[in-house]
């Protein structure tokens, strides 16, 4: 049994405009997120791994980011 699409199923559909802009946003989104970690990369391959005494835990970093969604969360009654 072939697992291609049926010849009907592969004729390209457009999209909404505002799909199209949601789409098109999310890849420069993505794009630049990718560009920020390239650059995280480069510089790590370049200077070396921080002194871990110079850099804040993990566990600092979590609750942080924990603390900042709950406070965006709207609460529960």
């Amino acid at each position: 049994m072939s697992e291609q699409p049926a010849p009907a199923d592969t004729a390209a559909r457009q999209l909404e405009p505002a799909v199209a802009d949601a789409v098109r946003a999310y890849a420069a989104k993505t794009r630049a997120d990718a560009d920020r970690f390239a650059a995280v990369l480069e510089d790590i391959a370049t200077n070396g791994l921080p002194d871990p005494e110079q850099c804040t835990p993990w566990e600092e970093l979590r609750e942080a980011h924990l603390a900042r969604l709950a406070r965006q969360r709207p609460a529960v009654a």
